[in-house]
């Protein structure tokens, strides 16, 4: 029910274009009907068993009275200029309401459109924007494929099923009710065989819509899988050639490919099945009704009149397609409500970095980080265990350790990528879960070990983030970062495009540029995350000077794996197991023959 209430709460954004729709459709309906109530009249003409109406009526607004006028003006016709001109007349009205019939549909049509679009636009921003705000674990228990399916394949998948039966929704319920009322009219006895069968057919239909549903999810969760096989080929393409491994993706692929084209063509199959079995079913509708109307005329009793009976047929005959049409929208809501659950388990995932609503401002760093007994955990597997660390304002703080000692896990929770299950982190005494979030991470530049670039300029690469900056500025921090003299040399400068993640430049021009992101960003806190390891000599050589550059002046907590790179910090900090098992200065710390002794030794002595 809740996908329901989403789907309609978009929808009400726009109420005025939907009101013009049903306006205009239920106009084209009205004309629709009164353009067939004119088989009637033509028929009795043609037939001459409609009796002349010489005496002009009474004039009030009932239906009876607007037969009888119109009877009346046809008749005057008749008297005074024939039969053949009364017919011709006919036609040109005919023409004339099927004109307005066609133009009011068009009309709803056009009105339904802004509905359409921008119901799907608010629905993809509305992904968006959570996508934004959602802590990194949830993006670690989810395929990135899958995600990329939900926000692409599945709101478009929305878009063609739900909201391409909108006009459908709105128009034809209209329609077969004034349709139906019209028939009452003209036969009440008849009509009842229309309402006792009409229903037993929607429930037929009904039967084999909810199987769609649950045949259209399965569907959708292979199309994520499939596209996140095809991300990850994408991604590791290097590896996949260099071991080989080609046959086995492919047989993988074509696995999946396989089961999800056998879901496809089952949830197609029940798909269009709606649009024969509906008609079929009208068809036995109308030979019942053929059937029974035909007694009523055959039986000479003259309930019913042979013309108004097939104006009745000529009517009844409408309703199979807004009926079929119903229809067809029904089984597609069924086969979009699955897409709408998949997008509603985004938009609903906990967001568990919450910004408390009095957070404070924090503008400035002046005094101190402090670790108080911080402990964090992934799932059951405890990753920190209870850890106090204090880093004044200007130190260089190194951590280092094996690998899944926690060093990374330490620098995330500083800007609050996660939030640590006991335990306090806190800025010149505030904890920072008491600070705005925006402010806190203004307070911090992050350079990864991998480097995150952008398919765009190196200019708007450098000055992500961040409004009115100067290109002097940009390349003031290039030159910093020690990458002005490589970007110089590109064909159009700052503005070349780098490419997929930054894959038109080498693994040290690409760090340069994310430490020059860095240092435009001017932050007085740093965390870099063994932003050297993945180079070479010459490179880490460049992008080790750019970081000396960066980090003058500020507080710095730098993740490192060789030990090198991080003698001369204030502090070295190492972890194992999650714990801190020592802390000192590079010369300290090797006197004390512990554990940063033996990684020391490992690294340089093996």
């Amino acid at each position: 029910m809740k996908n329901y209430i989403w789907i309609a709460n978009h929808v009400k954004k726009y109420w005025n274009y939907a009101l013009l729709n049903i306006l205009f459709n239920l106009l084209a309906v009205v004309f629709n009907v009164v353009s067939l109530t004119l088989v009637i009249p033509f028929l009795g003409l043609l037939f001459g068993t409609q009796p002349l109406v010489e005496v002009k009526p009474v004039f009030d607004y009932s239906v009876t009275s607007i037969t009888d006028s119109f009877y009346y003006l046809l008749s005057q016709v008749i008297i005074n200029e024939g039969r053949v001109q009364a017919l011709m007349w006919i036609c040109f009205l005919v023409v004339i309401l099927f004109f307005l019939k066609n133009m009011f549909r068009y009309l709803g049509m056009y009105f339904v459109a802004p509905i359409r679009n921008g119901v799907v636009k608010d629905m993809r921003q509305e992904v968006f924007d959570k996508i934004l705000v959602l802590p990194l674990s949830f993006f670690s228990e989810e395929k990135k494929g899958d995600i990329i399916a939900r926000t692409t394949n599945d709101l478009s998948e929305i878009e063609w099923t739900i909201l391409s039966s909108i006009e459908a929704i709105f128009r034809d319920p209209f329609a077969i009710i004034f349709f139906l009322a019209t028939l009452f009219y003209m036969s009440p006895d008849l009509t009842v065989f229309v309402l006792v069968l009409l229903p037993l057919t929607g429930l037929i239909i009904g039967r084999i819509g909810r199987s769609l549903k649950k045949a259209a999810a399965q569907g959708q969760e292979k199309m994520g899988i499939l596209i996140s096989m095809i991300e990850e080929t994408l991604s590791g393409l290097r590896i996949i050639q260099a071991f080989n491994a080609e046959s086995f993706s492919r047989k993988k692929f074509a696995s999946t490919n396989q089961t999800f084209n056998v879901l496809m063509n089952k949830m197609y199959r029940k798909r269009d099945l709606a649009s024969p079995l509906s008609e079929f079913l009208g068809a036995i509708v109308l030979v019942v009704v053929m059937y029974f109307g035909g007694r009523l005329v055959l039986g000479g009793t003259g309930e019913l009149d042979p013309s108004v009976f097939i104006g009745f047929i000529a009517i009844f005959s409408q309703i199979i397609n807004p009926a079929k049409s119903f229809a067809q929208a029904f089984y597609n809501v069924q086969k979009g409500i699955a897409s709408a659950d998949r997008v509603l388990e985004i938009l609903n995932a906990e967001q568990k970095i919450i910004e408390k609503p009095n957070a404070l401002a924090k503008p400035s760093f002046d005094l101190a980080i402090k670790y108080e007994n911080v402990q964090f955990a992934y799932g059951n597997a405890p990753v920190l265990k209870g850890i106090n660390l204090d880093i004044r304002k200007g130190q260089t703080i190194a951590l280092v350790g094996q690998s899944g000692a926690g060093k990374t896990t330490m620098a995330d929770l500083l800007p609050r990528f996660y939030d640590p299950i006991s335990g306090t982190i806190k800025i010149d005494g505030i904890p920072i879960t008491d600070i705005k979030l925006a402010d806190l991470r203004s307070l911090m530049g992050i350079v990864n070990q991998e480097s995150i670039l952008f398919n765009d300029t190196v200019f708007n690469n450098i000055a992500f983030g961040m409004t009115n900056v100067t290109e002097e500025q940009v390349k003031a921090a290039a030159e910093i970062a020690n990458a002005h003299e490589f970007i110089d040399k590109m064909e159009k400068g700052y503005f070349t495009n780098i490419g997929d993640r930054g894959g038109k430049l080498s693994g040290g021009q690409r760090q340069r540029l994310s430490i020059a992101r860095a240092v435009l960003k001017n932050p007085p806190i740093l965390i870099l995350d063994e932003a050297t390891s993945a180079l070479d000599s010459e490179s880490e050589r460049l992008v080790q000077d750019a970081i000396q550059n960066l980090m003058k002046n500020r507080t710095s907590l730098v993740i490192a794996h060789r030990l090198s790179t991080v003698q001369h910090a204030d502090c070295i900090v190492v972890m194992h197991e999650g714990n801190i098992a020592e802390m000192g200065t590079h010369d300290e710390l090797l006197s004390m023959n512990g554990v940063y002794k033996n990684l020391y030794q490992k690294q340089y002595f093996n």
